[in-house]
């Protein structure tokens, strides 16, 4: 998605392009960090803030989980937290439409880049603290969120759980995607012998920000299956999980773990 400050759109093009996967055969989608809102201040983002469980986003959300009969990762909504902050949650909901799992975004992503570009996440945001796994129909699915990819300790913990699809909802900067992106996503699927689901913001959003695109489903072995360079637009692939386990077996790293 390439998400602006209009949340009505950003939504209505979110549950659009969820019945598009659907449509595709689909059975887990999984929607890019600020999905709903790029904000361009704090204050639009602390404004959007729902209420877990009400409000107009996670209300669409589960409406169109419901009415495609798919489970959806919703990216992140944001939800209200103490004072004049939110939590960064990734909501995913079942294909009824009920909220299944929730995961709030454990790393802050607090850094100044060298072309100029800065950002401090925990001057509006909350950081999570729980490890979040939940089974759903393409496999048991470990939740995370866009700044948590360079944390591989994070992905180590959701092994632990048995995870065996990693989402990544995220809004990479073009500056930091065009050089990590793709590395970071294929190194946490060969580590961890898993399949990951990377969903990305793509183009230019509020006040000049560009992120990097390459939305992409990498499979355990460490190979791009499918992805979208640029644009909006959905990317599908299949999780074969019997190929999964063949690797595992034939490349026994996980049981080989000493720390």
């Amino acid at each position: 998605m390439t998400s602006t400050t209009d949340v009505q759109a950003n939504v209505a093009e979110a549950a659009r392009l969820v019945g598009e996967a659907a449509d595709a055969g689909a059975r887990l989608a999984v929607l890019p960090e600020n999905f709903a809102l790029m904000a361009g201040s704090r204050e639009q983002l602390i404004a959007a803030g729902e209420a877990y469980g009400a409000g107009p986003i996670q209300e669409a959300m589960s409406a169109a989980a419901r009415m495609h009969s798919i489970w959806v990762c919703a990216g992140t909504i944001p939800v209200r937290a103490k004072g004049e902050r939110v939590r960064a949650a990734s909501i995913v909901y079942d294909d009824q439409g009920e909220p299944a799992a929730r995961y709030d975004k454990i790393h802050l992503f607090d850094v100044a880049l060298e072309d100029g570009e800065s950002h401090l996440e925990s001057r509006v945001i909350e950081a999570g603290e729980d490890i979040v796994v939940v089974d759903t129909p393409a496999g048991r699915l470990g939740l995370s969120i866009c700044y948590d990819l360079r944390f591989p300790e994070l992905y180590r913990r959701l092994l632990d759980r048995r995870a065996e699809i990693f989402a990544i909802p995220s809004a990479f900067t073009a500056f930091t995607g065009r050089a990590h992106w793709a590395p970071l996503i294929r190194a946490r699927a060969i580590e961890n012998l898993v399949y990951v689901v990377a969903a990305a913001q793509v183009g230019r959003h509020a006040k000049g920000r560009e992120t990097y695109g390459h939305s992409m489903v990498v499979d355990p072995w460490g190979i791009v299956v499918a992805e979208r360079a640029e644009g909006p637009g959905i990317v599908t692939a299949e999780v074969d999980r019997g190929r999964m386990a063949e690797l595992r077996a034939q490349l026994p790293s996980i049981e080989h773990r000493k720390l």
